[in-house]
């Protein structure tokens, strides 16, 4: 699974007007499940994802996570970033999970991480978009901060 994480002062997403979800300071999450992936690569991500440090501490270093800050995600599905781009002018998106694995292990991640939320009352919120569906997405990155997580499929 990869993950694009931005630290953001605020994000939100919109469909067809409406605004499914928006955050303050957290982390927008842009999420993609590659052929292979499984709910055990959604759980490394997620673990991975809450204690990845990116916000600063009183001394201006990158030394709390998400959770340390009690930050917000808001997760939004985009199976672009599976995309192969090696050859020619156009992605080809074979590396990507089909349509359906990836909506599952979407909605997988989601729960998990709202569990978390609940469980551990670190994250101030968990907001999503909406799988296949059109969406504008927008944000204010701070720093900027943007960095590419990955878990690969299992062999």
């Amino acid at each position: 699974m990869i993950a694009l994480i931005q630290r953001v002062s605020q994000a939100s997403v919109v469909v067809d007007g409406e605004t499914l979800g928006a955050i303050k300071a957290g982390l927008l999450v842009l999420l993609c499940a590659e052929r292979g992936d499984t709910e055990q690569q959604a759980d490394a991500l997620l673990k991975k994802l809450l204690a990845y440090r990116v916000f600063s501490d009183a001394a201006g270093k990158m030394n709390l996570s998400v959770n340390d800050v009690a930050g917000s995600l808001l997760l939004v599905p985009q199976f672009t970033l599976a995309a192969d781009t090696n050859s020619g002018t156009r992605p080809s998106f074979t590396p990507a999970a089909a349509p359906e694995l990836g909506r599952q292990l979407f909605d997988y991640f989601v729960r998990q991480a709202r569990t978390k939320q609940t469980q551990d009352a670190a994250l101030a919120q968990v907001e999503t978009g909406q799988f296949g569906a059109d969406m504008q997405v927008s944000l204010t990155n701070d720093g900027p901060v943007t960095f590419w997580l990955q878990i690969k499929p299992s062999a």
